[in-house]
């Protein structure tokens, strides 16, 4: 005669349900990492603003410094993106993600193509290359996404962390 365990065999049982809770949260983390670094990649550092529909410029590589991913153990999930910059306040990382209007808090010179003197909307430009613009104004942004993208080009990928990721239960 065999004497078998078949509780073993069965998904409820509590080495297996800790097996698969190590493997998702492995493949998750995986994920994240994945989906992090192409969005980083996207970014290449450039003079001046992307072109819509395309990727920021990284100037100065705050936005790629920002992004992380983490875990979530209650949901079982990961969440990929930037952090907010001075306490949660700023928006810039959801208006190049998404496009949007923003209105400056404080003034601001930028940079343009004009000549010195006015700008093409009227504005004064103090020094050749830039322009003042005064706070309350409100700016417009084009989306420029990075991490919609990087999501769509893990996606593909993504089945493939867990592939015999469940070993040991």
């Amino acid at each position: 005669m065999i004497a078998m365990r078949w509780r073993l065999l069965f998904f409820d049982h509590p080495r297996v349900i800790r097996a698969v809770d190590a493997a998702t949260r492995r493949s998750l983390v995986r994920g994240g990492a994945m989906i992090r670094t192409i969005a980083r990649r996207s970014m290449r550092r450039r003079k001046g603003p992307a072109s819509p529909g395309q990727p920021p410029h990284s100037h100065t590589g705050t936005l790629r410094r920002l992004l992380f991913y983490g875990y979530d153990p209650g949901r079982g999930t990961v969440v990929v993106g930037p952090l907010p910059l001075r306490g949660g306040r700023a928006t810039v990382p959801p208006l190049h993600e998404f496009g949007g209007q923003a209105k400056t808090t404080r003034g601001r010179v930028v940079k343009h193509s004009g000549a010195l003197g006015r700008d093409t909307r009227g504005r004064f430009a103090s020094r050749r290359g830039t322009v003042y613009i005064p706070p309350g104004e409100t700016l417009t942004y084009a989306p420029r996404p990075y991490m919609g993208p990087a999501l769509a080009a893990a996606r593909n990928y993504l089945p493939t962390l867990w592939h015999n990721s469940v070993k040991g239960a």
